[in-house]
């Protein structure tokens, strides 16, 4: 499971409860150019929208940049940075409007890799940490890096 990209303040902005998989939409070179590693979750979200005549919502991974794979054919109107549809079953998009109703829950991207040759992205239902609570994990991690560097001298 070669993990692809990664989205590093998920962790840091958001305390996450629950993580799911889900899969994506993509062109096929998009796929390709994933796969060569060129991805970024940077400013990414997830957002539920319904459809007209739909019952249940669906789920987008929004502002996700997957730039254009650089041997295939040019296509001139192809954006960067659009949605792409999160396959998921009725079942969890059901949960997770129930999550999301919760005051203060949000979805967040975290990973992107692959699995059995398919791209799957990892997402969580967080809730935003305030500004101490960063704070606090800011010192937890310099004094685990006190610690291994004590230990590391002996």
């Amino acid at each position: 499971m070669p993990v692809l990209a990664v989205n590093k303040r998920a962790h840091f902005d958001y305390e996450i409860q629950e993580t799911y998989e889900a899969g994506l939409t993509l062109y096929g070179h998009e796929v390709k150019s994933i796969k060569t590693g060129h991805i970024s979750l940077k400013g990414a979200f997830v957002v539920m929208k319904t459809a007209p005549g739909r019952p249940l919502p669906e789920v987008f991974l929004i502002n996700a940049h997957i730039p254009f794979y650089r041997y295939a054919n040019n296509v001139k109107s192809y954006d960067p940075y659009r949605s792409r549809k999160l396959l998921l079953k009725k079942k969890e998009i059901a949960y997770l409007i129930g999550k999301k109703q919760t005051e203060g829950l949000t979805l967040v991207p975290i990973k992107v890799y692959t699995k059995h040759s398919l791209v799957k992205l990892e997402f969580g239902v967080g809730k935003g940490k305030k500004k101490i609570d960063k704070r606090e994990t800011i010192k937890k991690r310099e004094l685990n890096r006190e610690a291994r560097t004590l230990t590391k001298r002996r």
